[in-house]
């Protein structure tokens, strides 16, 4: 296991020199960002985030992510040229030492939360959800940070209702279709592709939906048996969904997870949660059953703290704030360390 942690670039507030000091942290978790979705990136810049990871003794060796164009998950005729780009960005991020990309196929909305400054007793923030504000919002008019800003005026309404045109098989199909072109370079070129789950899992505003827990997760593998095709164990993503068995997964699909996001939310209804610190006991995803299943199955994949609070008087940052990701690596480490030494 390598733990490492988001770095978003030359503009991130949370410099490489910070991550450096933070002990249990190995590597930056980054990508090439300014690059419209869809075209190839430029080495220079892939290899530039390498040489700086590097010069403050981190490994670069996961990508998150290279966004997948719209036209490849609606299906359109023009998919096989961006296709052809992600093929060449797969080839140009091994070049570099990468060894892992996540990526998603969540139409539009990446993610989707209803409170950016969720207030905790002892005055923290973090991010929080209620599926019931959420329908009362319009999806033409959501503001929130890390996918918004990428859509053009029009752009937005027109994907939307595309999408609610589309069914869940025929959005199966795309990612299928996808994936049958574009392992076969990751094989050849020693990357695992590792899909985040949808964020939550759950259909939102009549878009569909397709990697929401277990029956999806083996119909991918067994239409696509490929061990360079994986997943993202995003804790937070699919404990949102409070049956969703992930000691169960963990154990199951250890040897599928070449990238996991371990994060702890708390359940306060049906469909409502808060995130909250990544503790075991801080919330109701067990943290501790999950490390456990992935040491004891074989999982020897990257490990990040994902999305925690802002704490110590730090700006509400979307869940990437330093310090509690900091005290997050540091408590994952202890438990993995733990689990590998019994």
């Amino acid at each position: 296991m390598k733990m490492t942690f988001r770095y978003y670039g030359e503009g991130d507030p949370i410099s490489l020199s910070y991550i450096s000091q933070i002990q249990p942290v190995t590597g930056v978790v980054s990508a090439v960002y300014g690059v419209p979705v869809g075209e190839v990136w430029p080495y220079e810049k892939i290899a530039a985030i390498k040489e700086a990871a590097e010069s403050h003794g981190l490994e670069f060796e996961v990508v998150e992510s290279i966004p997948v164009h719209e036209d490849i998950k609606m299906g359109l005729p023009t998919r096989d040229t961006y296709i052809e780009a992600y093929k060449e960005n797969l080839r140009r991020v091994a070049k570099a030492g990468v060894k892992c990309v996540c990526y998603n196929f969540m139409p539009v909305f990446d993610w989707l939360r209803t409170n950016l400054k969720y207030p905790h007793s002892s005055g923290a923030y973090s991010l929080a959800y209620d599926h019931e504000e959420l329908l009362k919002l319009d999806p033409l008019n959501l503001h929130l940070p890390g996918w918004d800003e990428s859509y053009e005026a029009g752009q937005l309404q027109a994907l939307v209702s595309a999408y609610q045109k589309l069914t869940e098989e025929d959005l199966f199909q795309n990612l299928v279709y996808f994936l049958s072109n574009v392992l076969p370079v990751a094989e050849e070129v020693g990357v695992r592709m590792a899909i985040h789950p949808d964020d939550p899992p759950w259909g939102v505003f009549g878009i569909p939906r397709i990697i929401k827990g277990e029956e999806d997760f083996d119909r991918l593998f067994t239409a696509l048996p490929s061990m360079a095709n994986g997943i993202t164990f995003c804790t937070g993503s699919l404990g949102a969904n409070p049956k969703t068995d992930l000691v169960k997964l963990a154990a199951k699909y250890a040897k599928r997870i070449p990238f996991a996001h371990l994060r702890q939310l708390t359940h306060t209804g049906e469909g409502k949660f808060y995130e909250n610190g990544h503790l075991s006991g801080a919330g109701n995803v067990d943290i501790i059953g999950v490390v456990r299943a992935l040491t004891e199955n074989g999982f020897d994949g990257y490990v990040r703290p994902d999305h925690g609070r802002s704490v110590f008087g730090e700006a509400p940052g979307g869940g990437y704030g330093l310090y509690d990701r900091a005290m997050g690596a540091c408590y994952l480490q202890g438990l993995f360390e733990g689990m590998e030494r019994r």
